[in-house]
């Protein structure tokens, strides 16, 4: 019994996890945009989830640059200048997607 009551539990916080947007299916990325997403994912997720900058609500392109600048100066981002360029492109693409009417934004997760 008890090892239901675990896995129920396990299923219901990966549910919850998924509904929280905590990372993307790269496969459903345009193929130009997939290093930057995994760029960004190895770099964003050393502080935080992935969530974090996938839902706030930043859209403009000059919001997204300040905010790469500040995440750079924290201690062990690991985001180096040459970083910078591939997570701004798949932010303010991946921002525009989720402006756009139908969400343009596959495989959310």
């Amino acid at each position: 019994m008890r090892r239901v009551v675990v896995l129920g539990v396990t299923i219901l916080l990966g549910c919850a996890a998924y509904q929280r947007g905590e990372g993307l299916d790269p496969a459903t990325l345009p193929s130009a945009l997939r290093p930057d997403y995994e760029l960004f994912a190895q770099r964003c997720s050393r502080c935080h989830s992935l969530s974090r900058p996938l839902n706030t609500r930043i859209s403009s392109d000059d919001h997204w640059r300040v905010y790469v600048a500040r995440m750079r100066r924290m201690p062990g981002s690991g985001i180096s200048p040459d970083d910078v360029p591939g997570l701004l492109r798949f932010l303010n693409w991946y921002s525009a997607a989720r402006r756009s009417p139908d969400g343009g934004v596959g495989g959310t997760r």
